[in-house]
């Protein structure tokens, strides 16, 4: 959701900082070089049509390579994107031509959707707020039967995790959504937080066939939870920091076994990518700069194209621009394969 502009570090940067105090001003440059250039090429393109989308895009997801989903808050809208050449369009078939409005549970109420991910489960989306009570956080995870062609979604399931997540502000609440399959976290040697010993998905019955991962605006954490499918009831299985001060969108890519986190214009675009460390931990493996060729927008959303896309060495990556800049909400980039 909109928001005032502030000053966000990301972690790396805060922490050179402080040794930066005592160098000579000519050195502070020095704290940008904590990051990484962007990964893939520095050049992006508009990939959608002018002024289809329009403003409050906030979460993206991969279905496939021809599907995308997309979320917007202000109404809480979920889309399904399709390709059309080297843009991506709302889908024509089924009701979704302008998205379909998202309503919580009991079939009342604007979730205000900030995130979006496709999963085994169902598509599941993140809000912070009820925009009908847009003064109250409130940190809700919802899945959605996306089949059938009515116009308005009411939730199959949905978990509030308001209180057992910190105390924020209405608008400072839950931006980012991922899932990673049980599979790679048992292969990876992941840790679960709560027992202390290794993941074992058995002791979550019901839970489906991965953990559902957060991210927290606020504080720039992620939460990792097993969330029981029949809706309600949750557990949490671990919490770590992103690298960054602020997260806006969480990305599985699964060909690398990556979680990648990113922040918006509030911290210059940067992101960061995560991984199972020797101590079955998620911990930082890198930052990167934003690509040089794109202007510091309030990217909200980010999405992977799966690796079966790749093409000369390289995959497409969307960003989601919350602010529609020249009257475009997604811009395209690459990253290696």
């Amino acid at each position: 959701m909109p928001r005032s502009p502030r000053t966000i570090r990301s972690a790396a940067t805060a922490a050179l900082s402080v040794a930066l105090l005592a160098l000579p001003v000519t050195t502070a440059t020095a704290a940008e070089a904590a990051n990484s250039p962007w990964p893939g090429s520095s050049a992006v393109t508009n990939a959608d049509g002018s002024n289809v989308l329009g403003g409050n895009l906030s979460g993206l997801s991969f279905e496939s390579p021809s599907v995308l989903w997309a979320v917007k808050n202000g109404p809480g809208t979920l889309y399904r994107l399709v390709r059309n050449g080297t843009k991506w369009q709302p889908d024509t078939a089924n009701g979704w031509s302008s998205g379909k409005s998202l309503r919580y549970r009991d079939g009342k109420g604007d979730p205000d959707a900030e995130a979006v991910v496709a999963t085994p489960d169902g598509v599941v989306v993140a809000t912070e707020r009820d925009g009908d009570n847009d003064k109250t956080s409130a940190l809700k995870v919802l899945r959605y039967d996306v089949s059938g062609t009515a116009k308005s979604l009411t939730a199959k399931a949905e978990w509030n995790l308001t209180a057992d997540l910190p105390k924020v502000s209405a608008n400072d609440g839950l931006e980012a959504v991922s899932w990673v399959p049980d599979s790679v976290l048992t292969a990876k040697g992941f840790v679960d937080g709560r027992t202390k010993a290794p993941y074992n998905p058995a002791g979550y019955p019901g839970h489906g066939s991965g953990l559902y991962f957060v991210g927290l605006e606020s504080n720039g954490m992620i939460y990792a939870y097993a969330l029981d499918q029949a809706g309600g009831k949750y557990t949490r299985v671990a919490n770590f920091a992103s690298g960054l001060d602020s997260i806006m969108e969480l990305e599985f890519e699964a060909s690398t076994g990556r979680l990648w986190a990113v922040c918006d214009d509030n911290c210059g675009g940067d992101s960061t990518t995560l991984a199972v460390s020797a101590t079955g931990k998620f911990a930082v493996t890198g930052t990167y700069d934003r690509p040089g060729g794109m202007p510091d927008y309030n990217n909200e959303g980010f999405a992977i194209a799966p690796a079966s896309t790749c093409s000369a060495g390289s995959k497409q990556v969307i960003w989601a621009d919350d602010g529609n800049e020249g009257g475009h909400a997604l811009r395209a980039g690459t990253l290696p394969c």
